[in-house]
């Protein structure tokens, strides 16, 4: 019996896995439909949305499953409810990736004033780098990297407030649309980077039981 529980708790693991690498992927097309103008990409992007949602449900499913005929206790129900708090969170960084392409594509010229493509290149790239480790923490915990994404986060959140006074400045003079896209931009990436130090803090929970104090507000409300 509890051969085939760690057997499906292995299962939730995997699922998660693929959920990160799609949520990685979602992003790396959002960059290309954002910053290299590919609008095909927006494409390839919903279909991957639509395989991460069917994911997400899949986790979850298996996850009341397991709770339902199994009742773990201690590291097992710590890994069983973390799984579902992860995949609420990878799903939402889908949609988050989803709504910078949608913004890059409803612009019909390119969505932020050329003088700042520098500093969401940056942006971007922060975030990306970020997904990616997540990804590797994901398959294979290590209590470190929740400290090392959480510094990294405060780099994208400074650049968000970087972005956030230009437009909101006296020397601003682009106009309000652009000003509109710039903040909306910056908030997706700003809100995706706070999930991704949210699920490394629920991976560490898993490995030690506790949550590490944490930098970021919460992330469960909002964009």
């Amino acid at each position: 019996m509890r051969e085939r529980f760690h057997g499906e708790l292995s299962v939730l693991g995997d699922l998660l896995t693929t959920m990160c690498g799609m949520a990685c992927e979602e992003l790396r097309l959002a960059n290309r439909v954002f910053l290299d103008r590919d609008t095909e990409a927006a494409a390839e992007l919903a279909t991957v949305e639509a395989k991460l949602n069917a994911a997400r449900t899949e986790c979850e499913e298996t996850a009341q499953k397991l709770l339902a005929l199994q009742a773990p206790v201690a590291g097992d129900l710590r890994s069983v409810l973390a799984a579902v708090f992860c995949a609420d969170r990878l799903e939402r960084m889908g949609d988050l990736a989803q709504h910078i392409a949608d913004q890059a594509v409803r612009e019909p010229e390119f969505a932020v004033p050329g003088q700042l493509t520098g500093l969401f290149g940056e942006l971007a790239g922060l975030v990306s780098a970020m997904a990616e480790d997540l990804g590797t923490a994901v398959e294979g915990p290590t209590a470190e990297v929740f400290h090392s994404l959480a510094r990294t986060d405060e780099r994208v959140d400074a650049l968000y407030e970087e972005l956030m006074t230009l437009v909101t400045g006296p020397d601003w003079t682009d106009g309000v649309g652009p000003a509109i896209s710039v903040a909306l931009l910056a908030r997706f990436y700003e809100r995706f980077a706070d999930q991704v130090v949210s699920v490394a803090r629920r991976v560490d929970f898993t490995l030690t039981g506790e949550l590490p104090e944490s930098p970021v507000r919460d992330v469960s409300a909002g964009l």
